[in-house]
């Protein structure tokens, strides 16, 4: 697929500052984004004039404008991520015959934003809206395990981040570093009885073009009904369904690894 050189260097911009604390100056944007000066400037100049930068004069700074918080808003009530996960997440349910829900990562914590019921399995605490720490999910150890460990320090600095539950789950950071690096050497991650006694998760991670992980694909199963083969066949399925969303959102994502 060809791209058009001037769209990819004005998204290329928006995306630079939406990545960034505060306004940024001109000279900061031309280096990092790899631009000449000239051409930034043209783009800053055609962004501002349709409201998605802002130039504020006494500091010699850009910022974001009113028209992108229009298309952020624009998103979240189309919410056009869910709309293209539903379809594969049901299909993942028909599958496995199991439960299984996307979760999004915030702060410490995940929230449930579709929820996928199989036929006669009962309801879980996972439904849609609901919270819980990410760090005792199998979710949010998915997502945790693809962020970096600065990333990972900043949200947990110290043992009082790591709440647990059902007596069970992390107590410390280097706990959660150590069962990070077990989750990326394996290739999914997993939870058993730390959110509900007798039952089991695995989840694999939706990334996005940069390789962020945006979401993650669960499935939720009574752990007396499922052996250590049976788990690693539903991870498997898992994978595929999280790759093929981070394929509809754009991303290139690695290759699912063979068993």
């Amino acid at each position: 697929m060809s791209t058009v050189p001037a769209a990819a260097q004005v998204l290329a911009i928006l995306r630079y500052l939406a990545g960034q604390a505060g306004p940024v100056a001109a000279a900061a944007i031309s280096r990092d984004v790899r631009l000449p000066r000239s051409t930034t400037y043209h783009l800053l100049d055609t962004l501002i004039s349709e409201g998605f930068v802002v130039h504020l004069p006494e500091e010699r700074r850009y910022g974001l404008g009113v028209s992108a918080f229009e298309l952020a808003s624009g998103y979240s009530r189309q919410a056009p991520f869910q709309r293209l996960a539903r379809v594969p997440l049901a299909r993942l349910v028909d599958r496995t015959g199991h439960n299984a829900h996307l979760a999004v990562l915030h702060g410490r914590e995940v929230v449930y934003v579709i929820e996928e019921r199989a036929p006669g399995r009962a309801p879980l605490i996972t439904e849609v809206g609901v919270r819980l720490p990410a760090h005792l999910t199998a979710s949010g150890r998915a997502m945790l395990a693809r962020l970096s460990r600065a990333q990972v320090r900043a949200l947990f600095p110290d043992s009082s981040a790591l709440v647990p539950r059902n007596d069970a789950g992390p107590r410390s950071p280097s706990a959660l570093r150590h069962l990070l690096t077990e989750v990326r050497r394996r290739g999914y991650a997993a939870e058993d009885g730390e959110i509900t006694a007798g039952f089991s998760s695995v989840a694999v991670a939706v990334l996005d073009h940069g390789a962020h992980p945006i979401a993650a694909v669960t499935v939720t199963f009574p752990a007396f009904d499922v052996g250590p083969a049976q788990r690693g066949r539903i991870a498997d399925q898992a994978a595929q369904t999280a790759h093929e969303l981070s394929r509809r959102v754009g991303a290139r994502p690695e290759p699912l690894p063979g068993r």
